[in-house]
Formats: C-alpha cells, structure tokens, sequence
C-alpha cells in the first residue's frame, strides 16, 4: 500500500482552493524574519489562512514551532488564483531572507523542483507534495507526505458503526435505514483516494453494503456551501443519518444541512468540531467527528528536526497511523457521544493499520 502512497499526497488540493474564510488575492505578510541569528522560516502559501482545516493546520504547527524554538516565522498568502502560485513562491526564494522556505501540496511540486536547485545553500521543506527526486539534485529539499487513506477508512468504520448501532438516546435523529453519504468535491482520484477506504471501511467493519448504503455525490467545487448544503440535504432525504465532506469549503453548507434536519456529519483534515464549537456550538455538534491529517504534527517536527541537525533533506517520509500523521478526532464531543464498545473498536483498528494486518485501498490502486 505505501508503495502508491506518493500519490496520495495530492490530496491536498480539495483544501487548498476551498474553505477560506478570508476570499483574498495578493501577499498577506504575518511577520518579518529578520536576521537575528535565530532561524528564519518563510511559509509560502498557496491559498490564503481561515480554512479552518489544511492551511491552518500548517500555521498552528509553524506557530508552535515559533513560540517553542524561537523561531522567525514569515507567512506569504499567494491568494487563490493558481497562475499566482509560482510568481509568488519564486519571489519568496530570491528575496526574502529565509534559512528554510516551506511550502505544501502536489501543487506546487513542479514549481519547487524548478526553485530549489537554484539555492542549494538554502533549505526547502514540502509537506504533502513530493518532488520528484529521480529528475534532479535536491539535496536541500525534505518531503512529509501523509497516508490520509488509513484515516478516511476509520472514518468509514466510526460511521458505520454508529448509523448502526447507536441508538436516539446518544444520537437523535438516527433511523433505522442504515444510510451514509459523501460529499467530494470532484470525481477525480485525489478525492476518491479519501471515498473508497471510506467505504472500504464501512463495509469491512460495521457490514454496511457499500455500494447500496453509501451514496456518494460530488459538488463540482471546493467552495460552493450552498451546493454542499443541496446535495446533503438529498441525501439525509433518501436516508442517511451521516454525511463525510471531502469538499473543503463546500462542506459548511453539509454542516448547515445535517443542523436544519436533525442529522450529522463528519468533517475533514482538521478537527472542524472543535473549531466551530465556540462560535457556533449548534453547528458543531452535527460534526461526530473528523478525518483529519496532522500537517501541522508533520511542519512541526520538520522544523525540529531541522534545528536538531537531524532531518533528512533529500528524501521523502510517509506519515500514517503509525506517526500519528493521520487519525480521527476524539474530542470531547466524541468521547460524549461514542459509546464504549465502539471506543474499543476503534483503538483495535488503530493498532491493526499502524502494524499493517489491515490492507487500506487507494484510489491510486485503480
């Protein structure tokens, strides 16, 4: 399985064009990393903050690293319109004073492989987008890919188990149809990548048929809320007690709906409960839980490792389950709500993909 897993890093694209919050174009500059002998770290980003999900994930963990290390930290928002991407990045490299530039996604591979050999004193950091090592010297470029894959089968599984099992003392509004839903943004691998272990898990774990019980809809678009809120509302009409959005942006209006008929939803990359759940408590208790991938886990330690003198420039690492790179969120709503027996099954799930005895599909199989 993880011999494909170098495409399945593009899977970060859904995010990146979606969800934000802050619709804007141009640079927004959130310090400056200035030269004060401690180490200086350019984040180009190719979207802009406020999705609450992926980018943001990135700067919690470069936030961290800044208040933990010392670092000097430089965001550059590039903006949403992808012809802008490069430009920026290229002007990052050749004139900001930077020891390490970060940048994410499949992307902005093609863009990096061109950049970085043109600074071999200077250090690049990807995450979730890979270089392609076989063409060029990058020596000064480190890669932390995720397998978002094994999360999006637990998610399955954790679905599954609970329009199943759970009963309107834990969850109201669950039925007695045994329904789930998705909602991806297109039909295309980097968003089926998370849709069939979706199933896969649902299927193997809790018995659902997949092809029968798991309606699948995709919104043509990361950031269109109120195509997402249509759609999950169709499916909570044909049944299903919960709705996955694998759609960015596009799936606050998945939110919405699952708030307005009474039903859930489960979120994606980041922990969308605990995120909402101050400014909008109602909202995020139809999210049962997330798939999330820990990029701000992965940023975090490449800048640690960095300082330590021990990271691995010129290489790739792959992150799962094992790592803690991947995973589904297990806040306090979700201990609240998940009753003990599917804990358990969950934690013998874990363990299972970490040592490898369950075999997680990939769309980049097909």
């Amino acid at each position: 399985m993880r011999k494909i897993a170098k495409m399945l890093v593009m899977v970060s694209f859904l995010v990146l064009v979606a969800g934000a919050l802050v619709f804007a174009g141009g640079s927004q500059e959130k310090t400056e990393a200035e030269d004060d002998g401690s180490l200086r770290v350019v984040y180009v980003v190719n979207g802009v903050q406020g999705d609450r999900s992926f980018i943001d994930s990135a700067v919690r963990g470069l936030e961290q690293a800044e208040e933990e290390f010392g670092i000097n930290l430089k965001i550059i928002e590039a903006g949403l319109d992808p012809a802008k991407w490069k430009p920026y990045l290229e002007d990052a490299a050749a004139n900001e004073k930077y020891d390490v530039l970060v940048a994410g996604s499949w992307s902005m591979n093609e863009y990096m492989e061109v950049v970085a050999p043109k600074y071999p004193d200077k250090k690049f950091i990807m995450y979730d987008g890979i270089v392609d090592y076989s063409t060029g010297k990058f020596d000064n470029v480190y890669t932390v890919a995720f397998l978002q894959n094994e999360g999006a089968y637990l998610g399955g599984a954790y679905a599954g188990l609970m329009t199943k099992e759970t009963d309107l003392d834990v969850l109201p509004g669950i039925n007695d149809n045994t329904m789930l839903g998705v909602v991806g943004a297109q039909p295309i691998p980097v968003i089926n990548d998370f849709i069939f272990p979706f199933k896969q898990g649902a299927e193997e774990v809790a018995g659902i048929n997949a092809d029968e019980q798991v309606i699948v809809q995709h919104a043509g678009g990361w950031n269109d809320p109120a195509k997402g809120k249509e759609l999950a509302l169709t499916m909570y009409q044909q049944g299903a007690d919960i709705v996955f959005q694998v759609a960015g942006g596009t799936g606050d209006g998945i939110f919405q709906a699952a708030r307005e008929v009474g039903r859930y939803a489960i979120g994606v990359d980041s922990d969308q409960h605990s995120i909402l759940k101050e400014s909008n408590p109602e909202l995020a208790d139809t999210i049962i839980t997330s798939v999330v991938k820990r990029v701000d886990n992965g940023v975090y330690r490449a800048i640690k490792l960095h300082l330590e003198g021990e990271l691995p420039y010129g290489k790739v690492e792959y992150v799962g389950f094992s790592e803690n790179g991947v995973g589904i969120a297990k806040n306090s709503y979700y201990e609240e709500i998940t009753p003990d027996h599917i804990k358990e099954k969950i934690e013998e799930l874990e363990k299972k993909i970490a040592n490898g005895e369950i075999d997680v599909i990939s769309a980049f199989d097909e």
